[in-house]
């Protein structure tokens, strides 16, 4: 069995990984390099391998660095079968075809910049809506958690629930060649146990070799329970002002937790029942519909109660323009949660033009954001911030509120691997150099990789 390394190999984006066993090439993930060249140079490069050479596409979950490249991989000429679990498939049609729109959209910006200075520039979009829809029919058999599939002749691969995001997969594959037998399992993104919504991470008994990340892998997480604290004090604090409360949403998972925990609040009189709360993200109101149509994906204790878990008495969900815009009129008294999370476009900027100048209104991070976002900027303490071309006074109260994290610490890494009875190699993707390297320093599992991009392995 060979493994190689042709994303999120030292860096904490674009996962793909390549497994070759069994006389058959199967890709797990295909996802989009992110941050400041999101659209541009790096994604646009050779894969590392030949996309039409591909059997197989394993898909361990929706988010756009481990989904985000397959329309490119389409364009290129893969024509095999993709393998996730039922919410997965939903939520990656949703992933990709909001990100084509993007492509497109900045191929036209940069088009009309070319243009401008009189420069010939192709400006082609790295794929197209066109390209994302056709992606969609290579999708064929569903995975369900626990169960094994014969992917191919001599390999079987097994989704075990991740619980980062809905649908979520860590995938076990197995191969079988010439009597002998090899397996392998990958991480994906792993979640937290302990969370409302989804499942506790369910790691495999055994493998031969791990490949796991490591994005927060030199850190741990502020508690739960005075996150949501925190956030409570923070809206009742700026009501009681008389402003608003801008929440900066990414819409899987980030954005149906916190409707969560405020629709909790209400119900333990911790907040006020009249609040009015905007949900204005398209794409977050369709993945709180894919939400409720996935049970099978969720925490059972979710269930029980019979109630619907992100139903708010002062619920609005603002799917068009005009609808987002009569937010603006509000001066007090309204959550507003809206796209994208690190405020590097969408609907949250105009919500910020509209707020961070007023000390009466507050705004609360409920993510990570990346050197070089407006969010980032506003976290570290910026004093004034450009929004949307004009130049705007932080007036508002800013709340950074680590507690919301989708993705194990430290310590659930660590336990996560620990429960694995494995003697091979553990290689360590998906983060940062230095959360890899700190990791690896409270791992003692060796032997321990931290493989390169398109680096090759034998196990």
């Amino acid at each position: 069995m060979r493994l190689s390394f042709h994303g999120a190999a030292g860096d904490v984006t674009g996962s793909c990984h390549l497994v070759e066993a069994s006389g058959r090439r199967v890709l797990i993930d295909c996802g989009l390099f992110q941050g400041g060249r999101e659209l541009h140079e790096e994604n646009a490069e050779p894969f590392g391998f030949e996309p039409e050479a591909l059997d197989l596409l394993l898909l361990t979950h929706a988010h756009l660095d481990h989904c985000g490249r397959i329309p490119l991989l389409v364009k290129r000429g893969f024509h095999g079968e993709i393998i996730t679990t039922a919410a997965s498939r939903e939520l990656a049609r949703l992933t990709m075809l909001d990100s084509a729109r993007l492509q497109e959209e900045d191929a036209h910006r940069r088009g009309r910049s070319s243009a401008r200075s009189g420069a010939e520039d192709g400006a082609e979009p790295l794929y197209t809506t066109l390209d994302a829809l056709r992606s969609l029919d290579c999708f064929g058999r569903t995975a369900v958690y626990g169960k094994r599939i014969d992917v191919a002749p001599g390999l079987r691969a097994t989704f075990l629930d991740a619980g980062h995001i809905l649908g979520s997969a860590s995938v076990l594959l197995e191969a079988e060649e010439a009597g002998s037998r090899r397996c392998v399992v990958f991480s994906g993104d792993l979640g937290n146990s302990g969370r409302p919504l989804l499942r506790a991470p369910v790691p495999p008994a055994a493998a031969d070799a791990v490949v796991m990340e490591t994005t927060y892998g030199d850190r741990r997480h502020r508690p739960l329970g005075p996150s949501v604290d925190e956030l409570y004090r923070a809206i009742t604090e700026t009501f009681a002002r008389g402003g608003n409360v801008v929440i900066p949403t990414f819409a899987l998972e980030r954005a149906q937790e916190i409707l969560f925990y405020l629709r909790e609040g209400i119900e333990a009189s911790r907040l006020p029942a009249s609040m009015q709360v905007f949900l204005d993200s398209p794409m977050a109101i369709s993945a709180t519909e894919i939400f409720r149509r996935h049970p099978e994906a969720c925490n059972p204790d979710l269930l029980r109660s019979g109630k619907d878990p992100f139903a708010l008495p002062g619920l609005h969900l603002a799917r068009e323009t005009a609808d987002s815009m009569a937010i603006n009129r509000i001066s007090g008294g309204a959550v507003i949660m809206a796209g994208a999370g690190m405020a590097t476009g969408g609907r949250i900027r105009h919500h910020l033009k509209h707020n961070i100048w007023r000390r009466e209104s507050s705004v609360v991070f409920v993510g990570f954001a990346a050197k070089g976002t407006l969010a980032r900027e506003i976290i570290d303490g910026a004093r004034q911030v450009r929004v949307l071309g004009e130049d705007m006074p932080v007036r508002a109260q800013i709340h950074t509120i680590g507690g919301f994290s989708a993705h194990a610490d430290q310590a659930e890494l660590l336990d996560w691997r620990n429960r694995i009875h494995c003697e091979g190699p553990t290689f360590l993707v998906h983060g940062e150099g230095e959360a890899m390297a700190a990791f690896a320093r409270v791992l003692a599992t060796p032997p321990i990789e931290m493989p390169q991009l398109h680096q090759q392995f034998t196990i």
